[in-house]
């Protein structure tokens, strides 16, 4: 038996009622009835979400840019990197992922490249997230973004790559973009090319198209 191609495709099964019983402020829930193999039909109700963009900002003492943040669904208060919704349909993911960077730390990055593209929960939500990976950094100029809600109590740190790698994998930290983004960047740097062999910033994303 030969080795199976081994990349995610594109592919859509005929739905035959669409519907959506709720619509929030940022995203809504749709209930579809999708024709399943063989001809019978089934429902799958999920989240439609704009998609997101994250930031792993890598200083030069190889120290993450991280934030504490609270969660009300999770009941938590977890460590995250930088991030943020697309909320301009058709929005460059680099300049939302620039945005969020000076917003959330008042910082900004002179080398940015694409860590790694995610679907965060793809068997109950659409969302789609490019996480970037930001070096070169220095200090936003101007006054610093006037935060609220959530944001207004983030606490900022700066902490040494492999402490992060380890709290991941003892299972002491557990944010989807923090996770997925310290275990790419270790990952990157022992494969052949290493950071260098990394997508450019502005590389096609198909899960949210842009211009």
């Amino acid at each position: 038996m030969g080795t199976p191609d081994i990349r995610d495709t594109p592919e859509e099964w005929r739905v035959t009622a669409t519907e959506t019983p709720f619509t929030g402020n940022k995203t809504s829930v749709r209930r579809d009835e999708v024709v399943m193999p063989g001809g019978s039909t089934a429902h799958r109700d999920y989240q439609v979400h704009p998609g997101s963009v994250a930031v792993l900002a890598l200083d030069d003492e190889d120290r993450v840019l991280v934030l504490r943040q609270y969660r009300h669904p999770v009941r938590h208060r977890l460590w995250e990197i930088p991030a943020g919704l697309l909320d301009v349909p058709g929005e460059n993911p680099l300049h939302a992922a620039e945005r969020e960077l000076y917003e959330e730390a008042h910082v900004k990055a002179g080398d940015w490249r694409v860590l790694t593209d995610i679907y965060t929960s793809p068997g109950g939500c659409d969302e789609a997230v490019r996480i970037f990976l930001a070096r070169d950094l220095s200090a936003a100029e101007g006054e610093r973004f006037e935060t609220a809600e959530e944001e207004a109590d983030m606490e900022l740190a700066r902490v040494a790559l492999p402490e992060l790698v380890r709290g991941v994998l003892a299972g002491e930290l557990h944010n989807t973009c923090l996770t997925v983004g310290v275990l790419a960047l270790t990952a990157a740097r022992a494969a052949d090319g290493g950071l260098d062999a990394l997508r450019p910033a502005g590389a096609p994303w198909p899960a949210r198209p842009f211009s």
